[in-house]
């Protein structure tokens, strides 16, 4: 046995040999745990996924991909999946997990950790340079990283994820505009995140986690180089494969291969991000046109109207992409819980799929896990039921119902239209809705604040990582404003347990919490989308909707 194999691992295979779980679960779970990939699947009787060989890739050329460009603060700060993009091609992560949810190791060689999941060693890869000075990375710069998103003065999401196991909140001694403690937050203790050698960091955990490889590769969790501080521009360093000569907010970014990068590729002289406005007429017109090579998305309505062109190839996967018509609990109307149920009854989930996506998505149940997810709990459905959402709102103090405004952007096009009809749908138990469709530049700048906002959010390969962000008391991407002590002890509990069917027990009483008193209302899961023209060669849709320029490559 291989003395750096976790004890859990036997277990897997045994399992893996009896059917009591799939292929695809153990690759998942044996990879967290430490596994290689290539082992994982050999072990699973799986090729592994095939890469295009570089030898066999076209050399050249410019590649230009439409995709929205917004202003980037800080790159620990990313909160957007276009934002991560922009940075990715010059900085990159400690993990990788693939299109098809399988965490590997990146600038790490490979990572360990102890029987109690309390303990991580990262082993940090000893070719990896930076592109100013070509000097090594090291763990100096990598614990550097890793403390300075755990600074609540940084604000990162990083902080959501990483309380509960590396991150303790305190009170801070002040209190809020309602009088209430307000909770900063530290390192659990001083050696939580510790420089073991030049090559190697180790995460020490107050708290069991399974998903620490999944953290690492988190929107904002790059590994920047600590001289710059946080910014982000042209010629900004990185260990990436690009480096990035202009960008414009509003108008794109440009790129230039580096021919010294440590990994494969790139195989472009040049690409560049073409930012086509909100109008997602000019995406089919910029495709149409061949002004640009593609789009880092395509909704339904644009693919129907491309799907045709001659050039064109279409790529779709299914993800836990989603959106949220989510309340702020303390806003007066929405305090009553049983108001927040009343929103759930009133919508009919089917219409609005065929409606916005054109068919193309599946129902969600208002809890935000996913049947996809590892760990989803299967609870009894409810269909729409007009006379109990008037009820509760009856119950609640609304027998008339009430009014209110709802903040959505314009693109992309299918967020507009789920908002016109949940309002239509809303109508139907007495609660009017005003949509506010904000231009997009305005919509960041209060996508956490707006006390009713209609929301999209990416896909993660975890529950426990997509609740962590969006609900627990205080995480920064926490936009509903969302606090419940219960809801966040079974989050932690279930971030601790390893085995999947376990965690879904946990997992049942959360989504039972959020169906119970929770602050959203999720009409589906989407299915991704977008197009390439068809001389884009080494493209793969990621469910994330995340861009590798350096994979890409233009046939002659």
């Amino acid at each position: 046995m291989d003395t750096d194999e976790h004890p859990y691992i036997p277990t897997l295979i045994a399992d893996l040999t009896s059917r009591g779980i799939s292929r695809r679960d153990f690759l998942r779970k044996a990879t967290l745990l430490g596994m290689s990939a290539a082992a994982a699947y050999s072990l699973a009787g799986i090729s592994e996924p095939s890469v295009a060989r570089a030898e066999d890739m076209p050399k050249g050329g410019n590649l230009r991909i439409g995709m929205r460009c917004m202003e980037i603060k800080d790159p620990h700060l990313a909160d957007f999946a276009e934002k991560s993009n922009v940075i990715r091609q010059v900085c990159e992560y400690l993990t990788l997990t693939d299109r098809n949810n399988i965490t590997h190791p990146y600038l790490l060689e490979k990572w360990q950790v102890s029987d109690d999941l309390k303990t991580w060693t990262l082993h940090i890869r000893k070719d990896v340079k930076w592109r100013k000075g070509g000097k090594a990375l090291t763990a100096d710069d990598v614990v550097w990283n890793l403390k300075r998103v755990c600074d609540p003065a940084i604000g990162s999401s990083m902080l959501g994820l990483f309380t509960g196991y590396l991150v303790q909140e305190y009170d801070g001694g002040e209190k809020d505009d309602k009088g209430n403690p307000k909770k900063s937050s530290k390192l659990w203790a001083d050696n939580a995140i510790e420089k073991v050698d030049d090559a190697t960091v180790r995460l020490n955990c107050f708290a069991p986690q399974i998903a620490v490889p999944e953290h690492l590769y988190h929107y904002p969790m790059f590994i920047l180089d600590p001289a710059e501080n946080g910014a982000f521009g042209a010629d900004a360093n990185g260990t990436g494969p690009f480096e990035i000569v202009e960008y414009t907010v509003g108008k794109g970014a440009k790129y230039k291969a580096r021919s010294d990068y440590w990994g494969t590729g790139p195989y472009l002289d040049t690409f560049e991000y073409v930012d086509l406005g909100d109008n997602p007429g000019a995406g089919i017109a910029a495709v149409a046109s061949r002004q640009v090579d593609g789009l880092s998305e395509a909704d339904a309505v644009q693919v129907n109207a491309m799907k045709n062109f001659p050039h064109v190839a279409v790529y779709k996967v299914e993800t836990t992409q989603t959106v949220v018509a989510r309340m702020h609990p303390d806003a007066e109307q929405f305090k009553d819980k049983r108001v927040r149920q009343a929103m759930r009854y009133a919508i009919d989930r089917e219409k609005i799929i065929q409606t916005s996506l054109l068919g193309a998505g599946t129902p969600a149940e208002d809890h935000h896990v996913a049947p996809s997810h590892p760990e989803y709990a299967a609870l009894a459905k409810y269909p729409r039921d007009i006379e109990k959402a008037k009820k509760l709102l009856a119950d609640a103090g609304y027998p008339e119902g009430f009014e209110f405004d709802m903040v959505t952007r314009p693109d992309p096009i299918w967020e507009l239209n789920t908002a016109q009809v949940l309002a239509e749908q809303f109508k139907d138990i007495g609660v009017t809705i005003n949509i506010k469709s904000l231009p997009s530049a305005q919509y960041w700048e209060v996508w956490t604040t707006a006390p009713f906002s209609l929301t999209a959010w990416g896909h993660r390969p975890l529950a426990i990582m997509t609740l962590s962000l969006a609900y627990r008391s205080n995480a920064a991407w926490n936009e509903s404003h969302y606090s419940n002590a219960e809801f966040d002890q079974l989050l932690t509990q279930a971030e601790g347990i390893l085995d999947p069917k376990e965690r879904s027990k946990v997992m049942a009483k959360i989504e039972a919490i959020m169906q119970d008193d929770g602050p959203i209302v999720q009409p589906f899961w989407r299915i991704f989308s977008t197009v390439m023209d068809k001389k884009v060669k080494g493209f793969e849709l990621h469910p994330s909707q995340y861009i590798f320029a350096h994979q890409y490559a233009i046939a002659a």
